[in-house]
């Protein structure tokens, strides 16, 4: 089984015409209801998506030359069959669930994340508007490397994981045949995931399925309607902005922080997470509540 092209570069004309055919369907069939588009957001996503056509190149290009390293340091080989092929795309896609769900719960990790959850709208565009500092998420797939599996396998995995979910980022999609939505990441899943309401926060990672989701108890069913966007959202549809805000709020805290042991915190709890105030840290230590 040998590497095909690059199926993502090769799907930019579907994606394009999938974006037009929503344009087209939001103004025969508006939805007040539905988040659709504006200008503004649009150009913002489309502007970042081309920053993560430039950029990726460096980052998948050094994150393939140390798998190769990786892959010729261990001794196992998996070899790449129809047979075996699927297995390694279930496998990636587990690693994937991982390095989702840790990029959500770790806040260096989530600075690259949160750009992909900063607009409050939900189209076809979102799906492009993707982080610049993308070779946090490569770490997670070593595993993979390290039993045997071909550097090429593991991209080519990642390639049809994130194909698959271009479609997800609609409004315009319902709820599929139950058997589909239990098993499936559907564009019903996804909204959930893109939601910024609590009982939302934090659910269905997976990439092509939601099996792991259900496994690890982070699987939630859309009942409400989804709010989009983060929980303090930032208002700019600058690409740079958007792409580094929260590296810069990282920075400003580091710089704040009296303590390493409170900047290690700022780096790797959770987003959001802040040292008490002074008032609350003198009434724990008086006792009151």
């Amino acid at each position: 089984m040998e590497a095909p092209p690059h199926l993502l570069t090769l799907s930019v004309p579907l994606y394009a015409l999938l974006i037009l055919i929503e344009v087209v369907y939001y103004r025969l069939h508006p939805d007040e209801n539905a988040s659709g588009y504006t200008l503004r957001d649009t150009a913002a996503n489309v502007a970042i998506g081309a920053g993560v056509a430039i950029v990726d190149i460096f980052w998948k290009g050094l994150a393939f030359v140390a798998f190769v390293g990786l892959y010729e340091l261990t001794p196992l080989r998996i070899p790449v069959t129809w047979a075996t092929f699927p297995l390694i795309l279930l496998a990636q896609d587990f690693c994937y669930y991982w390095m989702h769900r840790e990029h959500h719960v770790v806040r260096v990790l989530w600075a690259s994340h949160v750009v992909h959850h900063s607009s409050r709208l939900y189209n076809y565009t979102t799906s492009i508007r993707q982080p610049w500092t993308g070779v946090t998420s490569q770490l997670f797939y070593v595993p993979l490397i390290l039993v045997g599996v071909p550097p090429w396998a593991v991209f080519l995995c990642g390639s049809i994981n994130m194909l698959s979910q271009f479609w997800l980022h609609t409004d315009r999609i319902g709820k599929l045949h139950p058997a589909v939505e239990y098993v499936f990441n559907t564009p019903s899943h996804h909204r959930v995931h893109h939601a910024s309401q609590g009982s939302y926060l934090d659910r269905n990672f997976g990439g092509i399925h939601m099996l792991w989701d259900r496994l690890f108890g982070t699987y939630a069913d859309e009942v409400e309607r989804p709010v989009y966007g983060l929980t303090k959202n930032i208002d700019t549809h600058n690409p740079f902005r958007i792409a580094f805000h929260e590296y810069a709020s990282i920075g400003q805290d580091l710089a704040a922080a009296p303590t390493w042991r409170q900047r290690a915190r700022h780096l790797l709890d959770r987003p959001g997470w802040q040292p008490p105030s002074p008032e609350k840290a003198t009434a724990a230590t008086d006792g009151e509540p």
